[in-house]
């Protein structure tokens, strides 16, 4: 019987992708509150950057408990969405909507993968915790949907990027 310190070879290799799907939206929320100039933006991005960091921590705690060595990097697939994202805003003229219609994608990505994660590991020992992360993921997802959606047609700039 499976455990949460007892876990699946599965479930592990679960988490270990959900840990790098996280590190990954952390950084790419940080970097993005860095260049963006619009504040209220900024600060969503900031506190979303934050609840990623916790759940990559949380997640890395129940891998190290079964005697593995989480993952503490993000992916290379990753960085090419942040460049991405910094070519979109140059190209896009930095406004807020094309920004944050990146940062849904980021957001699509990250859904889909907990999505994923709870279809396969469905009665697994960490089912709660991925259930509870989940539902701060879509959470996260639907603000950046919504205020994607308070910016269509707004093409001020309002990112720095180089």
């Amino acid at each position: 019987m499976e455990t949460k310190t007892n876990l699946s070879s599965d479930t592990l290799a679960r988490l270990q992708q959900l840990i790098r799907i996280n590190i990954d939206s952390e950084k790419g929320f940080d970097e993005a509150s860095h260049k963006i100039e619009d504040k209220q933006i900024a600060t969503m991005f900031v506190e979303l950057g934050r609840q990623r960091a916790n759940n990559a921590l949380e997640l890395q705690k129940f891998v190290e408990w079964n005697r593995e060595s989480a993952v503490t990097e993000g992916s290379y697939i990753a960085a090419l969405h942040r460049a991405w994202l910094g070519v979109r805003g140059v190209v896009g003229g930095g406004d807020s909507h094309s920004i944050l219609s990146e940062a849904e994608r980021g957001e699509d990505a990250i859904k889909h993968a907990y999505e994923e994660a709870l279809i396969a590991t469905a009665g697994s020992a960490m089912n709660d915790v991925l259930t509870h992360q989940y539902a701060n993921v879509k959470a996260g997802h639907d603000r950046v949907r919504d205020m994607r959606d308070q910016f269509v047609g707004n093409t001020t700039q309002t990112s720095k990027w180089d």
